[in-house]
């Protein structure tokens, strides 16, 4: 009776063991195939990558959204953090100039959590958390407008704007990571009433190959050849 007790319970370890690997396999999986396909690729092709069934997959994660919910959760945290860190800072501008420079980077750092989070509708789940983040960012923006630090026609509509521009830049695949610092730089300034810090390099964007789709990064930030 024991041994039979000691052996199912080592067997029921052993499942759970498989369980954990296969969803850590699946969500890994997910991470690579949505930043280098975005979001709407195949499941298959996320299975396969995992080395699991379709069938497994969707045991694990019943619906898309939870698989990419869990694959850029590390991102969606860290958004979370430089929300709250700007709420936080005393001074209102620099806290807005730092959210917006952190979600520019981390856009630019993965197709896949660009189009995550600006283009799919989020789990019921997380409705509440995002009614919280836009209450977080007007009351933000609201500060910076009250001490007069943004200009009276800035709502937190056009930081939105913002993520939506640089979106449409990293979605391009070819341009540098800099890019979108110095479109941060840019918008910023445009919000400001009066900001003279100075903006990020300029990267070298040669616009008959950007137009033609030839820029290709080779490293952080290339330096480009004129066509």
């Amino acid at each position: 009776m024991n041994a039979d007790r000691s052996h199912l319970a080592g067997s029921e370890r052993i499942l759970r063991t498989d369980a954990r690997r296969n969803r850590e396999r699946i969500v890994r999986a997910a991470r690579e195939v949505f930043t280098a396909r975005g979001i709407d690729a195949p499941l298959a092709a996320v299975a396969r990558r995992a080395g699991v069934g379709v069938a497994t997959l969707h045991r694990r994660f019943p619906t898309r959204d939870q698989l990419v919910a869990e694959a850029f959760g590390e991102q969606f945290g860290a958004c979370t953090h430089a929300l709250e860190k700007a709420i936080d800072d005393p001074d209102p501008w620099r806290g807005l100039s730092a959210l917006v420079h952190t979600v520019f980077a981390l856009q630019a750092g993965d197709r896949g959590f660009t189009q995550a989070f600006l283009d799919r509708h989020p789990r019921a789940a997380e409705s509440t958390k995002l009614d919280e983040a836009e209450r977080a960012l007007n009351a933000l923006v609201d500060r910076c407008r009250d001490a007069g630090m943004v200009r009276q026609d800035v709502t937190s509509a056009d930081v939105t704007l913002a993520f939506l521009a640089n979106a449409g830049l990293v979605a391009r695949g070819s341009v540098p990571r800099s890019a979108s610092a110095r479109l941060a730089g840019q918008l910023l300034r445009a919000f400001a009433v009066s900001d003279g810090s100075p903006l990020p390099p300029s990267p070298a964007l040669p616009l008959r190959p950007l137009l033609s789709g030839t820029v290709r990064s080779a490293g952080p930030d290339p330096v480009l050849r004129r066509p």
